[in-house]
């Protein structure tokens, strides 16, 4: 089992809680107070978990300044009372910044026997494997 220091427990939780509030500020129509509280939290969080210097050189490396400057320019909309718009460009970022961490997900979950099957009907398999295929940097 992974021993987590007392920091990274605080992040996983902070994370967590985060994610919850970005959940349920969608849910409750974009509440702009739940995803700003979400958004501070999943930041802090991920802060936490792998410490500020890695966090800091996650964000801003060279080939990931744009994908940077939509998550973070997603959370300053957000903060400043656009929540759809922030929102929207959030999403736009979390994907560029994690697109290389999608394919290695996508091989996990097809070998969870419920879900890798769901992976593998028709329509949802070519969905997945566009989403999947390993992509060139940003």
């Amino acid at each position: 089992m992974i021993s987590l220091t007392d920091s990274q427990k605080i992040g996983m939780g902070l994370t967590g809680f985060g994610v919850f509030f970005l959940f349920f500020g969608m849910i409750l129509f974009f509440d702009k107070a739940l995803l700003a509280i979400g958004n501070i939290l999943f930041v802090a969080g991920l802060s936490f978990v792998i410490g500020l210097e890695r966090t800091f050189r996650f964000f801003f490396q060279r080939h990931k300044i744009k994908a940077t400057s939509f998550f973070l320019g997603g959370v300053f909309v957000v903060l400043i009372g656009w929540p759809i718009i922030g929102v929207v460009l959030e999403i736009y970022g979390f994907f560029l910044l994690f697109r290389g961490f999608f394919p290695v997900a996508i091989g996990f979950i097809r070998r969870v026997p419920v879900l890798g099957s769901l992976l593998n009907l028709p329509g949802i398999s070519s969905l997945v494997d566009k989403v999947g295929e390993s992509n060139n940097m940003v």
